[in-house]
């Protein structure tokens, strides 16, 4: 008499409970609602539903969607005539494009620099393919610069663990053509920091007035920190009479005849610069006559 008062409370419990946890099989008449398909709602399954009173409908009432409909577009007014065709115009020169691109975008860096020369390397590539530990080489610019390793000294840098032993690389780079630049850089290794110093005087280029006979149009002097340099014209054959620093300085820049002397420090660095400072110093005769307003004969004179 047990047994079927237990399957009534199980077959009880199945309505109630989901089909997951029952025990014995569902009814047939008990639907799962994972799988029930959605029931409308009596009065959204009429044919032909009544819309609303603010849309106008009456152009769909004998319109069949499964039927051809024709298309007889509006014939264009006399003396019209057709927009050019994309592919049909002109190409545009790359002067204009680049014009496009600044007034949408603003001026943008075309990869020249004020002196003409390509620079291809920057401070994250030399710390990146010339830091300590990389294996890799790195390729020499090509810019009609060459480079002179003026002095390499070894720094050390006092902090809390110790000392940290460095390099320091002096480079003079030129063309010999009237530009010259000096660099100094800093690297655990010998190689990235003459890389890094040769960078450095890349992006520190002057101008160096020169005659026709490849000298100064006049003397001049100047001075950085202790190191104090004089500069002095000479005439076509004497050569450049200078030592140190300022005899690199002046041959990198292409002078052939010029007379240079230290003063002061010995510090090559110092010298190298106070030369620098000295070229900048110099004006060529039509700077000046142009300053004045009266011609160069008059300057001559």
């Amino acid at each position: 008499m047990a047994a079927p008062s237990l399957s009534s409370a199980l077959s009880s419990l199945s309505l109630s409970a989901s089909s997951r946890f029952s025990l014995l099989p569902s009814p047939p008449h008990t639907v799962s609602l994972l799988f029930a398909k959605p029931q409308h709602h009596p009065s959204l399954l009429c044919a032909k539903c009544k819309p609303s009173d603010d849309i106008d409908t009456s152009f769909f009432d004998n319109l069949n969607p499964q039927d051809d409909i024709d298309f007889n577009p509006p014939e264009p007014p006399e003396g019209f005539v057709a927009p050019p065709s994309f592919d049909d115009s002109p190409l545009e020169t790359e002067d204009e494009i680049a014009a496009a691109y600044e007034e949408l975008y603003g001026p943008a860096f075309s990869g020249v620099t004020v002196l003409g020369n390509d620079v291809f390397e920057t401070d994250a590539l030399v710390k990146k393919d010339t830091g300590f530990g990389s294996g890799g080489k790195k390729e020499k610019i090509r810019d009609g610069f060459e480079e002179r390793v003026v002095q390499v000294r070894r720094v050390t840098k006092v902090v809390k663990g110790g000392k940290q032993l460095r390099f320091r690389a002096v480079v003079i780079v030129g063309d010999r053509k009237g530009q010259v630049g000096v660099g100094v850089g800093k690297a655990k290794e010998v190689v990235a920091a003459v890389q890094k110093s040769a960078a450095n005087a890349r992006r520190n280029i002057i101008k160096v007035p020169m005659t026709k006979y490849s000298t100064f149009p006049h003397r001049s002097d100047g001075d950085y920190g202790a190191a104090k340099v004089m500069l002095r014209p000479a005439s076509p054959g004497t050569g450049v009479i200078a030592g140190g620093a300022v005899r690199i300085v002046l041959e990198m820049a292409g002078v052939e005849n010029a007379l240079g002397k230290q003063i002061g420090s010995n510090n090559a660095l110092n010298n190298a610069r106070a030369t620098v400072i000295a070229v900048q110093k110099m004006k060529q005769f039509r700077e000046v006559a142009l300053e004045r307003g009266i011609p160069m004969e008059e300057l001559w004179k």
